[in-house]
C-alpha cells in the first residue's frame, strides 16, 4: 500500500486526474452495459411469456369447459405435484422449478444450447381438481441475442470510457495551462515585481493574488534581513574595531601605567560587544518562533528579582502591585524583557524609575516609567526597531545598541502580547506590555 501510494503522489496532477476520470467512467458505462443487456433480456422474455400464455390460458379454458384439452406438443398438462395426466412423459423440471410454475413464476432452462421459457396456467376441472398447464417455447436466438447484446453494450462503454478520459486530459491540460505559465511567470519575476492577476474573480485570481501576497512578505524578509545584517556589521564595527586599535596601541607602545586602563577599556569593549551578540541571537530566536511552550509565571516576583539585580548607584526604583498576576510565558523570556525594560528606564531616568503590575481581566499590564526627557511622540513606534537609539547625549553610557526594545517586542508579540510607547505621569518615558494572563 505503501508503495502504491508513493507511485500515486508521483505522478503530475494531470495524470491523476485523467486516470480517476476514466476509472469513473469505465465503471459506470460498464454497469450501465449490463443495464441494457437486461433490458434487453428482459423485453426478449416478456414477448415470449405473452405467446405462452395465450397458448397456456387457451388450452386452460377447454380443461375447465369438459375436462380435456387439445394442446400442441409444447403445452402440457400436469397435477400441482408436476404429475403427467396428458398420458405423455414427465417434464424436464425439476421439484423446485415446478413449485415455482406453481406458484405463477416463469422460468429459464439452458439445455441443448438453447434456453427454453416455461409457463404455467392453474385451471380447475369438473371434478373439483386443480391441473397446471404448462407451455413452452424455445427462445430462438436469445442466447446470441445476448451475448451479441453485452458485447456490444461493454465495447461501446469501453469507447465511450476512452473519449471521455481523452476530454478529461485535454480539459486538465488546457485549465492547468494558465497555472504553468503563472508558475514560470512567478520564477522569472526580480525582486520588486508581481504576477499580473486576472480579470476573472476566479481561483486563477486567488492563487495570483496569494502568490503576489507570498513574494511581498519575501521581499519585505529579505529586506530586512539586509537591513539588519548591514545594521550589525556596522554595530558590531565599532567594538571590534576599538578593541583592536587598543590592544594595538598596548602592543606597539608598552606602558605599565597605562594597562590598567587599556585593559578596562578592552574588557568594557568586550563585554558591550558580548551583550550586543547575545541580543542577536535572542533576536534570531525569537524571529525563528522557537520557543517553548507557555507556563504561568508570576510577574510580581519577577519584577522583585529584576529590580534586585539593578546597580545599586541607580536612580531610586518605586514597584506598584496591588494584586499577584500570574502571565502565560517563558521565566526567561519575562526575565530579560525585565532586564531590558528597567535597564532602558534606569539608562535615562533622572532620579526615579515606576513599576506597577496590573491584573487586566484577560491580561496583565506592566507599566516602567521614568523622569527623564520622554520619548517623541513621532519616534514612538521607530523606537522598538532594531539599532534604533535615541537622544544618547541624555544616558549616563552613550546608550545601548538599540536592541533592547526590539527583543522586548519579539518576545512579548510571539506570546501574543503588545508593547506600546507613551508619556509617564511626570514627563518622563512610559513603556507599557500587556502578556496574556495564566490560565
Amino acid at each position: 500500500m505503501t508503495r502504491l501510494r508513493r507511485w500515486w503522489t508521483r505522478r503530475s496532477l494531470r495524470f491523476r486526474i485523467t486516470l480517476v476520470v476514466g476509472v469513473v467512467a469505465v465503471v459506470a458505462l460498464v454497469l450501465l452495459s449490463r443495464l441494457g443487456a437486461g433490458l434487453v433480456a428482459s423485453t426478449l422474455t416478456g414477448a415470449a411469456d405473452a405467446e405462452l400464455r395465450a397458448q397456456a390460458t387457451a388450452v386452460a379454458a377447454s380443461l375447465r369447459t369438459d375436462g380435456a384439452a387439445a394442446g400442441g406438443p409444447a403445452v402440457r398438462v400436469v397435477d400441482t405435484a408436476g404429475t403427467p395426466v396428458d398420458g405423455r412423459g414427465p417434464l424436464p423440471l425439476r421439484d423446485d422449478e415446478i413449485r415455482r410454475l406453481a406458484s405463477g413464476t416463469a422460468i429459464t432452462t439452458f439445455a441443448d444450447g438453447e434456453f427454453r421459457r416455461w409457463l404455467a396456467v392453474a385451471a380447475v376441472v369438473p371434478d373439483g381438481s386443480t391441473r397446471l398447464v404448462v407451455a413452452s417455447g424455445t427462445l430462438v436466438g436469445g442466447a446470441t441475442l445476448l451475448a451479441r447484446a453485452a458485447v456490444g453494450f461493454l465495447l461501446a462503454a469501453l469507447a465511450v470510457a476512452a473519449v471521455i478520459a481523452l476530454a478529461a486530459w485535454a480539459a486538465t491540460r488546457a485549465a492547468l495551462r494558465p497555472v504553468d505559465r503563472m508558475r514560470a511567470s512567478a520564477a522569472a519575476l526580480p525582486p520588486g515585481q508581481r504576477l499580473p492577476v486576472p480579470e476573472a474573480r476566479d481561483e486563477l485570481r486567488a492563487l495570483a493574488e496569494e502568490i503576489n501576497g507570498l513574494l511581498a512578505r519575501r521581499d519585505d524578509a529579505v529586506a530586512r534581513l539586509e537591513r539588519f545584517t548591514g545594521d550589525a556589521a556596522h554595530e558590531l564595527r565599532s567594538p571590534v574595531a576599538s578593541i583592536r586599535a587598543q590592544a594595538e596601541v598596548a602592543v606597539a607602545h608598552p606602558d605599565p601605567a597605562l594597562s590598567d586602563d587599556t585593559l578596562r577599556a578592552i574588557a568594557g569593549e568586550a563585554e558591550r560587544l558580548t551583550t550586543m551578540l547575545s541580543d542577536l541571537l535572542a533576536l534570531a530566536r525569537a524571529d525563528a518562533g522557537r520557543r517553548a511552550d507557555p507556563e504561568p509565571v508570576d510577574l510580581v516576583a519577577a519584577v522583585r528579582a529584576a529590580l534586585a539585580r539593578l546597580p545599586v548607584d541607580g536612580p531610586v526604583t518605586e514597584f506598584v502591585a496591588p494584586a499577584p498576576a500570574t502571565v502565560a510565558a517563558g521565566p526567561g523570556e519575562v526575565a530579560l524583557v525585565l532586564d531590558n525594560l528597567l535597564g532602558n528606564a534606569t539608562r535615562y531616568a533622572r532620579t526615579v524609575v515606576r513599576v506597577a503590575v496590573l491584573p487586566a481581566g484577560r491580561t496583565v499590564r506592566l507599566l516602567v516609567d521614568d523622569d527623564g526627557p520622554g520619548i517623541p511622540v513621532a519616534d514612538r513606534a521607530r523606537i522598538f526597531d532594531r539599532f534604533t537609539r535615541l537622544a544618547p547625549e541624555h544616558t549616563t553610557d552613550g546608550g545601548g545598541a538599540g536592541l533592547g526594545l526590539a527583543l522586548v517586542d519579539g518576545l512579548v508579540r510571539g506570546r501574543g502580547g503588545t508593547v506600546a510607547a507613551g508619556a509617564a505621569p511626570d514627563g518622563g518615558a512610559r513603556l507599557e506590555v500587556r502578556w496574556p494572563a495564566a490560565g
